[in-house]
């Protein structure tokens, strides 16, 4: 063996035993088993004992689920019992607008199944997924077969949901809508009653625990707290009473080409709203979709307040014999139908060189007006309006009710104590002139009106609401039976309700016709807010009926014309309907029907004249009638410049032509259509208010 060989054998060292080898091998094994069984126990220790509970929890929550309960919605009644709103269970088709691929076909799936139409739902579809504010919770339908449910689900879409719930229904459709209001599409209050005492009807939602597979499949539940009904409300309203009055403001509003119309029926005594109507309405039961405009839906009779006009002579004439020296016969001078008024010329409607008081209010003359209010004065006119309750809320159990506009005394401009004696630069609404009618119906305090009478939560009795506003003094026992003698003069030949009655009633009212503001172009316009308030009967009252179309024309729109057909329909009705018994004897209704006639003819010998004069050139005096100036109860007001320029005649004209005129004589006309003009308001000859428009019609 050589020397090289001896050094790497003693390099290498001694060969390595194959025992060692795997005993190295095993002990290796073993570490590593020993830490991961180490590792299993520990863990196995955590969940067992350090993290149990986190753990059971972690497993519950995922297989089983609190689930609400909804609580069933009461019901709301009539005064009489009768249902007004209902609640009972029923299956939901939702969807999330937001997670459909394909708008149309969806629209066309769901529209197929559920037998809707499939255009309107795919526009709704596709504004609701437009819609940054959308939640992504859109009801279809609520009223959902047990079969169509069926093939829905087995769609298996998963952007579709069947929800089990109860479904708000409105037996009645449209009548009194805007009292009992609506729910919203998850089924809480959305107007009216349902928005106001939302939280009493709702209830309290409850719980239930229900436990699923791994496919989500339930398998067994539990309530863990049970649902707590919610209670059903009793309203002040008479369900007969409201179709009535629906029927009549309707026909009222459509017939006089109106904007619309509102109604307010109150017993004086109590404040118990019995009817409260608006037209145009809606039907609860019909669901806004998204981008549909809400057409109906706003409470006109509470929450959109407007120059009264005329009926504001009430509170003029009551604060003058409280405040003053004045008394019915007290003769006040007319000015023969012109006054000036710090530089403002102001034309009556009907030319009167002197009017006892009884007469100013029965005649509605404007300048008579004016000049009971100069002698009441500025303080105790405001005084007086603060007292009827004007500029603040009633405090009806409906939302959005707005408190009007009674400017304060430092507010007043010097022509103010003109203008507010009939009812103009302050703002009402219907509902606070029923509350104004009530002082002198109920005699002399003010009630607040209010729609709730009871409510009642399941198993339990009724419980009576108690209205803790006291009835307030307004004016004394002695103004108010004057007052009622002097409205009731209103509906007598002479008066300018003359023409109405209620058959074997005897009736007091304040008729009211007042021009409209155009506040874009800040001038009166020939509409008006045609409105009469009205009690019976005179003795002891037992109902106040307000009524008022707004946006009328023409001498048809006047308050007795387009109002008082209403109040008659209505006012019978609820004096019927309450039980009152009449006070009207026979003998004395066929007389005072003989007089109705009588004057009928002379109107309508008078309307002929009108007619036949209509060739010849008119007056300045026929074309402010023509205009309607001269309303029946006196209210509207000319107040112009008498060398303001006349209004040209357009008709016959082309659009060209018109435009041409116009800027010419910068004059502001607004064209409607094309072709020839045909009608034109105000007419030719008429005395052009600065800043007027003037509507010209055109046809082909």
């Amino acid at each position: 063996m050589s020397t090289a060989t001896l050094r790497v054998m003693n390099m290498e060292g001694p060969p390595l035993d194959p025992q060692s080898k795997s005993t190295e091998r095993a002990l290796i094994v073993g570490i590593i088993l020993l830490g991961w069984s180490l590792i299993v126990v520990f863990r196995l220790f955590d969940l067992q004992v350090l993290t149990h509970e986190t753990w059971v929890k972690r497993a519950r929550h995922q297989q089983e689920k609190l689930v609400p309960i909804e609580a069933p919605r009461g019901s709301i009644f009539d005064r009489n019992g009768n249902l007004l709103a209902i609640s009972s269970a029923s299956q939901f088709v939702v969807v999330n607008p937001k997670r459909i691929p394909n708008k149309d076909i969806a629209a066309a799936l769901l529209g197929g199944v559920l037998h809707i139409d499939a255009k309107r739902l795919q526009a709704s579809l596709e504004v609701a997924a437009a819609s940054k504010h959308h939640n992504g919770y859109f009801v279809v339908d609520q009223h959902v077969s047990e079969d169509q449910a069926a093939t829905l689900r087995a769609m298996n879409l998963d952007w579709l949901e069947i929800h089990d719930g109860s479904v708000r229904s409105y037996p009645n459709n449209d009548v009194a809508a805007h009292v009992i209001g609506n729910v919203d599409g998850e089924g809480k209050g959305a107007a009216g009653i349902e928005l106001k005492l939302n939280k009493a009807l709702a209830g309290t939602p409850g719980e239930m625990r229900v436990e699923r597979d791994g496919k989500e499949t339930n398998y067994a539940s539990e309530a863990v707290k049970p649902a707590i009904p919610g209670k059903s409300i009793g309203l002040t309203v008479d369900r007969e009473l409201q179709f009535v009055a629906k029927e009549a403001l309707k026909e009222a509003v459509v017939k006089n080409h109106a904007d619309h119309g509102s109604l307010i029926a109150m017993n004086p005594n109590t404040g118990e709203v019995l009817a409260l109507e608006n037209y145009p309405t809606y039907d609860p039961n019909e669901h806004l979709l998204p981008g549909e405009k809400p057409v109906g839906r706003e409470d006109l009779a509470v929450v959109a307040p407007f120059e009264p006009g005329s009926v504001f002579k009430v509170v003029t004439v009551s604060a003058a014999l409280e405040t003053t020296k004045l008394t019915p016969d007290s003769i006040i001078n007319c000015g023969g139908g012109v006054t000036t008024l710090f530089g403002r010329v102001i034309h009556d409607s009907h030319p009167y060189g002197a009017l006892s008081m009884a007469d100013v209010l029965a005649k509605s003359s404007n300048i008579g007006a004016i000049h009971i209010g100069q002698v009441v004065g500025a303080q105790n006119l405001y005084e007086y309006i603060k007292r009827f309750g004007f500029g603040h809320k009633t405090g009806i159990e409906l939302p959005a009710e707005a408190p009007g506009l009674i400017r304060p005394l430092k507010r007043w401009q010097p022509t103010s104590i003109g203008s507010v004696p009939m009812g103009h630069e302050v703002s009402v609404t219907s509902l606070q002139l029923a509350q104004l009618g009530s002082v002198i119906a109920n005699g002399g305090y003010l009630v607040h009106p209010h729609l709730v009478v009871w409510e009642q939560a399941p198993g339990e009795a009724k419980r009576y609401i108690q209205h803790n506003v006291a009835p307030r003094q307004v004016l004394r026992p002695q103004t108010v039976m004057t007052m009622r003698t002097l409205m009731h003069r209103v509906l007598l030949p002479g008066g300018t309700a003359q023409r109405l009655h209620v058959p074997g009633y005897s009736i007091a009212g304040k008729t009211g016709t007042a021009q409209i503001f155009d506040f874009a172009h800040h001038v009166y316009t020939h509409r008006y807010n045609a409105s009469f308030m009205g009690f019976g009967p005179v003795e002891n009252p037992a109902v106040i009926v307000v009524v008022t179309i707004s946006g009328t024309t023409g001498e048809a729109g006047f308050g007795a014309s387009a109002a008082g057909p209403v109040f008659e329909r209505v006012m019978s009705t609820a004096l019927r309907r309450m039980g009152v018994t009449r006070d009207v004897p026979e003998d004395i209704e066929q007389l005072l029907a003989k007089e109705r006639a009588a004057e009928k003819i002379k109107d309508k010998a008078s309307e002929d004249v009108d007619v036949a004069t209509l060739s010849d050139p008119p007056t300045d005096e026929e074309m402010r009638e023509a205009r309607g100036d001269d309303s029946e109860d006196g209210n509207r007001v000319a107040e112009v410049d008498p060398n303001a320029p006349k209004v040209p005649n357009f008709v016959g004209k082309t659009v060209k032509d018109v435009m041409q005129q116009a800027a010419e004589r910068g004059i502001n006309v607004d064209m409607l259509g094309s072709g020839l003009a045909r009608t034109q308001e105000p007419a030719a000859g008429a005395l052009l208010v600065p800043g007027e428009h003037i509507r010209v019609k055109f046809t082909r």
